[in-house]
């Protein structure tokens, strides 16, 4: 399983950490050992002080896929949920800095969180679906795919020019603004058009 990711795609949240805009998607890769386990708290790492969430929508291959088409790339997926991109924002910044690679910051054990998937069917339109992280039952980031700069299809197309997509490989599509730092006792969870996919501890 490959996780994909997308930095960048929401303006406000480009704008927010004073980051160039993108002409074209900005692609960073998790390992599977990211992953964090069902049921597992999220530990946060001893090597950040800053470690910040960000919510975003996610959706899972179901077939093998390679130079698709925008116009096919629905073919490609039929369930949706909502995750979390874990990143340390402290060792981001020093690599960025030095002009490095900054997967370690990304890309550590337990930094992606994956919620319960549901069937994109049941929803009217994946270009206007509304998404939600709230943390000690407070709403900290809330986002809809109507403000992404490039849609989930789009994403699906970019990336198969790279990557070989296979079966339940998964992409994140990008964070929108209100990212923050996370603390030891805070419970996230993450709620796709009021629908609660998924709940974290933070240890």
């Amino acid at each position: 399983m490959k996780i994909i990711c997308v930095g960048r795609n929401y303006v406000k949240h480009i704008e927010e950490l004073q980051n160039e805009r993108p002409t074209e998607p900005v692609i960073f890769m998790k390992p599977d050992s990211a992953v964090l386990l069902k049921q597992h708290p999220f530990v946060i790492p001893e090597f950040s002080e800053d470690i910040h969430h960000e919510i975003e929508l996610i959706v899972k291959i179901n077939k093998v896929g390679k130079y698709i088409d925008a116009k096919f790339a629905h073919k490609y997926y039929d369930e949706i949920s909502v995750g979390i991109d874990f990143t340390a924002r402290d060792l981001q910044a020093k690599l960025k800095a030095k002009g490095l690679p900054w997967e370690i910051a990304k890309s550590f054990d337990g930094s992606a969180v994956i919620g319960d998937f549901l069937p994109k069917s049941q929803f009217s339109s994946l270009e206007n679906i509304t998404f939600e992280l709230t943390n000690n039952n407070s709403t900290v980031q809330k986002g809809n795919s109507n403000f992404m700069l490039w849609k989930i299809d789009e994403l699906i197309a970019y990336v198969s020019q790279f990557f070989t997509l296979k079966i339940g490989d998964i992409i994140f599509t990008g964070t929108p603004e209100g990212v923050a730092a996370v603390k030891s006792d805070d419970v996230l969870e993450g709620f796709l058009e009021g629908q609660k996919l998924f709940r974290i501890q933070v240890k």
